[in-house]
């Protein structure tokens, strides 16, 4: 696990406060969506599906900083849509960094180079480019050629003037261990990213493309194929080793959606981004009259294919803080990381 060290204290610390006032349901991560509005159109994404009318719709500053503040959590993936074509997208990045909270900008890296000096490098803040395979694969997957090379420019160019940059990279069907293994690799070891995520694809029921999921039993062979031959611990992946584990099928978990709630310009989104069972306004009210125990694999088959961060690596975070040995072995690989 790559993540900077006083992340990992902060998270961990923020994680105890919790476990002393016997919290059993709280935020790790809030997926703040500020807008809808994207300049892809990506197979596997439906957020362009909404109508114009709210396409056009942007967050207010105060609104975004206001629910991440009222959620509590440490951390804020601001995604989309596009959030680089939020007029304000900026301001509202400095008021969370302000705050101490730990903000990763999710982008496609189409406009990174144009808005890039309206940001600030900051150990609070990221960028998160989504990456999905090497040139040709990449460009595919968001049905625009040229996306890719403009991503590595971007990626170059932000590391250049010292921001922190993350990647985001979602696996399909189409994928082999082949492909895993050489999109990781080249952002590991030619560009030098400082983390990287990985997720099977879910899915998720707007996208144009509804073939090209995968199943848990495909998820679990791709990534143990991948890992092998120490990959797992040579890529600088941000994911607890935990996680790590449940995706190559070592160990199982429940669903927690719940630490990783969605807040979007309709409100908290039930119960998880990838499934719209309704909308509360407040994260409170999200938790509090939520059926959580009806969602998982197991309960509601729309669950059942998923594999995906926002319900499981909170679930393995937790574990991880329950038990010393995986307490220990996350430190170990946090400290390793920090060394490379």
């Amino acid at each position: 696990m790559a993540m900077p060290l006083r992340q990992s204290i902060k998270v961990a610390t923020y994680l105890a406060e919790q476990k002393l006032r016997r919290r059993d349901k709280f935020p790790l991560i809030v997926e703040l969506e500020p807008l809808f509005a994207c300049n892809l159109a990506c197979e596997g994404c439906g957020k362009i599906q909404h109508p114009a009318g709210v396409l056009k719709q942007r967050m207010p500053v105060a609104q975004a900083v206001g629910a991440v503040l009222e959620s509590g959590a440490p951390m804020v993936s601001i995604a989309g849509g596009e959030p680089l074509m939020h007029p304000q997208i900026d301001e509202i990045t400095r008021q969370l960094v302000a705050k101490r909270k730990y903000v990763f900008l999710c982008t496609n890296a189409l406009l990174m180079r144009k808005k890039m000096d309206r940001f600030t490098p900051s150990p609070y803040f990221a960028f998160a480019v989504h990456i999905d395979g090497l040139r040709e694969r990449h460009d595919e997957s968001v049905a625009k050629e040229g996306v890719f090379d403009e991503a590595v420019e971007a990626i170059q160019e932000a590391k250049r003037r010292g921001f922190r940059v993350t990647t985001n990279s979602t696996f399909f069907n189409t994928d082999t261990p082949q492909t895993v293994v050489e999109v990781l690799n080249y952002l590991n070891d030619d560009l030098k990213v400082d983390e990287m995520m990985i997720s099977p694809a879910y899915a998720y029921e707007k996208a144009p493309d509804q073939e090209h999921f995968l199943g848990v039993e495909q998820t679990r062979e791709l990534f143990k194929k991948a890992f092998a031959g120490g990959n797992r611990r040579r890529w600088r992946l941000n994911h607890s080793p935990l996680f790590l584990d449940f995706l190559e099928g070592k160990v199982d978990f429940p669903c927690t959606a719940w630490a990783i709630p969605n807040y979007s310009l309709f409100g908290w989104q039930r119960p998880c981004y990838l499934m719209s069972d309704g909308y509360v306004p407040t994260y409170r009210e999200l938790i509090e009259d939520t059926d959580w125990d009806k969602y998982g694999r197991g309960k509601d088959p729309r669950c059942a294919n998923c594999m995906a961060h926002c319900g499981y690596e909170p679930t393995a975070v937790l574990a991880t803080m329950g038990s010393l040995k995986e307490s220990l072995r996350a430190l170990r690989e946090t400290v390793s990381g920090n060394r490379e």
